[in-house]
């Protein structure tokens, strides 16, 4: 009796609790829906994975016990196998949704590295003011392209569209991309630079805080290098009849003001590829036409340019536009002249002028332009006499390209040519830079060294006194395949 009790009392306590226990488990579903749909993302993914733990465990063992209750009959097994699929199918489900949720999570988590990333190749992570080189903002090496445009056709009206397509054409194309490269990089540098002076040059700066400015970031973003990068030439900002190569000397008071027309003339380089590129800064609205003039010009001598043009017909067309332009500037009425003695030029390497002359006025070389080259197209535009000449205090120097051995009996100027073929080599360079790099008492040096035909001066050139001049320039590569202006920018 006692022992019946016992059982009975057992089976009684078991009872309840095997009936309850679903409920329990129900109520805690309910409560963990409710849950989760407050529940972060992370947290409901675990919830689901616990789920599944607790329902996998009681199917497995049910169908197991089954199997043994009738004695592993093939009806039971199959069934049984069929539930097992069904569940693997589910939780396979449940896996690649979470799969793709933590694919989410990790593109969230990994975005900021891979925003980063991207960052340091495009513009997006350049500071303000620039100061991050251009070869870390690229690091893949692949700067971006100028303005990319066909050859004009040639005389007798055939289309230069066929080297896009010529596989032989692309072909040297590649073979020259790290050329193409570095003048790339350059030109990235150049294009931020002029943008972050845009930005703060105004009336009242002194004109050397400007160069030195412009020329500090200019080496940060170029990444200088003695030889190997670094600025191509000295800051032109060649003031109203002033049309080039001036830059201030050590003392210079010159302040910018208001009405003043500013050429902003500076140069990057990579491996001795310069970057030749001016823009004219105004502040003054009765200009605008001037710079209009101009700047039309130099488009126009661009759009010419070409493999197998002649020069002369480049120089022939941008006169016939310039001229076509009148300005008034203080009541006065001006044809805008091109200055006939200025022009552009074709670029080698470490050799801002390589022989061939781009004129911007009609009768010069006959000479043709070939495959391969690049060509700084700039124009001068003026209301002046439209030539220039030697005026002023002497700042930008450069060594004789074609120069041998001379010698040299002053023991300052030996010292003074190493250090500027240490530094400079046959690259432009100015007394400023000399000041930099801690020469002092040098002029005697640097007039002995001009004396013997070392090294040439290039004075400021200037229209008459009184007249307003204005330039704008860009770098083009002629490529076998299109020709880029490569120093192209949003600004000009």
């Amino acid at each position: 009796m006692r022992h019946f009790i016992s059982q009975s009392l057992i089976m009684a306590e078991l009872q309840p609790q095997h009936e309850v226990e679903p409920q329990l488990l129900n109520g805690d579903d309910l409560n963990e829906e409710r849950e989760d749909a407050d529940a972060p993302e992370s947290v409901k993914k675990k919830r689901r994975k616990k789920k599944r733990n607790k329902t996998a465990a009681p199917v497995c063992d049910f169908a197991a016990g089954t199997n043994e209750a009738e004695g592993g009959g093939e009806a039971g097994g199959v069934g049984d196998v069929t539930k097992q699929l069904e569940l693997q199918t589910l939780e396979d489900k449940e896996r690649e949704e979470d799969g793709e949720e933590d694919g989410d999570e990790g593109e969230n988590s990994a975005g900021k590295k891979k925003k980063k990333k991207k960052k340091k190749k495009g513009l997006k992570g350049q500071t303000d003011p620039p100061s991050i080189p251009i070869c870390e903002l690229y690091p893949n090496g692949d700067f971006p392209k100028g303005e990319e445009c066909e050859y004009p056709p040639s005389k007798d009206g055939r289309s230069a569209a066929w080297r896009t397509t010529s596989e032989e054409k692309r072909a040297l194309d590649r073979a020259n991309e790290e050329m193409w490269s570095d003048f790339r990089q350059a030109a990235e540098a150049h294009r931020q630079v002029r943008s972050f002076v845009r930005s703060w040059i105004k009336p009242g700066m002194a004109m050397i805080d400007i160069c030195e400015k412009l020329e500090d970031c200019s080496r940060r973003l170029i990444k200088e290098n003695g030889l190997k990068a670094g600025l191509a030439f000295p800051t032109g900002c060649s003031i109203n009849h002033c049309a080039a190569h001036y830059t201030p000397n050590a003392g210079d008071p010159t302040v910018l003001r208001y009405d003043d027309v500013c050429k902003i003339d500076f140069g990057t380089h990579i491996n001795g590829r310069i970057i030749d590129c001016a823009f004219t800064v105004t502040f003054n609205p009765k200009y605008d036409r001037l710079l209009e003039a101009v700047r039309d010009a130099t488009n126009t001598g661009i759009r010419f340019a070409g493999i197998d043009v002649r020069l002369c017909d480049v120089g022939e067309t941008i006169q016939e536009v310039m001229e076509s332009y009148e300005v008034e500037i203080d009541g006065k009425t001006y044809q805008v002249k091109p200055i006939r003695n200025l022009n552009g030029h074709s670029i080698g390497p470490y050799r801002i002028h390589s022989g061939k002359t781009v004129p911007i006025v009609k009768g010069g070389e006959a000479t043709r332009m070939e495959e391969g080259e690049a060509y700084a197209i700039e124009t001068f535009g003026s209301t002046g006499r439209g030539a220039v000449h030697d005026d002023m205090e002497c700042s930008h120097y450069m060594k004789n390209f074609n120069v041998g051995h001379v010698p040299i009996r002053l023991p300052r100027a030996k010292h003074l040519l190493n250090v500027i073929n240490e530094n400079f080599g046959t690259l432009a360079f100015c007394r400023r830079w000399l000041d930099r790099l801690g020469e002092s008492k040098y002029l005697m040096a640097l007039k002995n060294l001009c004396d013997l035909g070392i090294i040439d001066p290039y004075p400021p050139l200037c229209d008459i006194k009184g007249s307003y001049t204005a330039q704008y320039e860009h770098t083009i590569l002629l490529r076998p395949t299109c020709k880029e202006v490569v120093s192209r920018g949003d600004d000009y």
